[in-house]
């Protein structure tokens, strides 16, 4: 067995919350000239999801470290062609189905090549159906699967057609890609039309590919541990391993983490510092995303709920944490009728937190074009009057 190297710094439990918060954008005046696409290029990936409750995830995780960017905007900024068509980005398996910048494009070579070298999914798909998929993007395309002769078979979201299984295996595979989204359905084309020649023929070797996403992951993160650094683009552990001593990482010793850990050597070279966001967060923001770092990190538990049973949920549908000063200092789970943003379930982490959860309930409520915000449950009762007043101070 190789012996890990020797640690080169140590960091206090602090100093790394610090450098993770402003490794992910929250710490410090953000690169509002690189706007939306300087956000995902920051982050190398951006979740994606079908729940929509203030906003979708890919939207509410620019606003959480930009302000309050236009909804539009953020997917006109995804979506939208560069000059000569070019896109922007695009989708693919990372973390989950996430929105990757175009440019990473070869570095997801090694997953393409594992999804064809491994048996299909327990779909079935008809003689032909594949092949007759391809060619009609080719001389369609760019389509939806509704265009391409319908996404299910039956009402259930589960039960795809074959045209649906095909065209999804192709975009596995690397043949079809997703640049664009229309009223949330995926458009696809052959990737050899959509993605730019320069990318598309830079087929580098597993090595290359998992060099780069360690040192993306780690780069994002600030400092992580190697599950951590896997977990950001859904990377094994041995796959970590081979690679992390020639991604350009740096062995560092966290307090209290117990386990050996990696660093961007640039998040170590000054000292974090600036203005920190106050915010709720996606649940499926990267900063959150993997519950053991989130309570490793800032001593929060999260969890998504909203495919917990409703009797069984503890702090609701789709709660937010609420990031104000560097900490996760509640949780509200939101929703919308009519102007009114209604906080259904608040958490606070004792009376200090309230002026900054209120301050993020106005600034979301005014990011989605309402005018009014109504508290219906408060956790700590005590704590509900005192949240109600701040709000309506912030309100005017």
């Amino acid at each position: 067995m190789t012996s890990l190297p020797r640690p080169a710094t140590d960091l206090s439990a602090d100093e790394a919350r610090r450098v993770v918060l402003r490794a992910q954008g929250f710490l410090g005046a953000p690169d509002r000239r690189s706007g939306v696409r300087g956000v995902l290029r920051h982050l190398g990936a951006v979740q994606l999801d079908t729940i929509s409750v203030l906003a979708r995830s890919h939207e509410l995780v620019p606003y959480a470290r930009l302000g309050a960017v236009g909804r539009r905007t953020v997917d006109e900024a995804y979506w939208t062609p560069g000059a000569g068509g070019a896109p922007h980005a695009f989708e693919y398996w990372s973390h989950a189905a996430c929105i990757l910048p175009i440019e990473e494009w070869p570095h997801f070579a090694f997953r393409r090549r594992a999804y064809r070298a491994r048996p299909h999914w327990n779909h079935a798909l008809p003689d032909g159906t594949y092949d007759q998929v391809i060619k009609q993007l080719r001389t369609e395309g760019p389509l939806t699967a509704t265009d391409l002769g319908g996404a299910k078979k039956t009402s259930e979201w589960w039960d795809w057609s074959g045209t649906k299984v095909a065209v999804e295996r192709a975009l596995m595979y690397g043949e079809v890609v997703c640049t664009e989204r229309r009223g949330w359905k995926r458009v696809y084309d052959l990737a050899e039309r959509a993605v730019p020649d320069t990318l598309l023929h830079d087929e580098l070797d597993d090595a290359e590919c998992l060099r780069r996403l360690v040192r993306l992951a780690g780069q994002s993160l600030g400092v992580g541990t190697r599950a951590d650094i896997a977990d950001y683009h859904r990377l094994r552990g041995e796959q970590v391993d081979a690679v992390i001593a020639d991604s350009g990482l740096v062995p560092v010793a966290v307090e209290g983490w117990g386990k050996p850990a990696w660093a961007d050597p640039a998040a170590l070279e000054t000292a974090p510092r600036g203005r920190h966001r106050t915010t709720l967060l996606s649940p499926f923001d990267s900063l959150v995303w993997e519950r053991a770092r989130t309570e490793r990190i800032f001593g929060f538990t999260h969890r998504l709920e909203a495919y917990t049973p409703k009797a069984k949920r503890i702090h609701g549908y789709f709660a937010m944490p609420v990031l104000a000063g560097g900490r996760l200092v509640g949780r509200v789970d939101p929703a919308r009728e009519g102007n009114t943003l209604v906080a259904k379930q608040v958490t606070l982490d004792g009376a200090k937190a309230v002026p900054a959860v209120a301050q993020a309930l106005v600034e979301a409520a005014s990011w989605v074009d309402c005018t009014s915000v109504r508290v219906e449950r408060v956790d700590a009762p005590e704590l509900r009057d005192p949240l109600t007043r701040e709000l309506a101070h912030a309100l005017g």
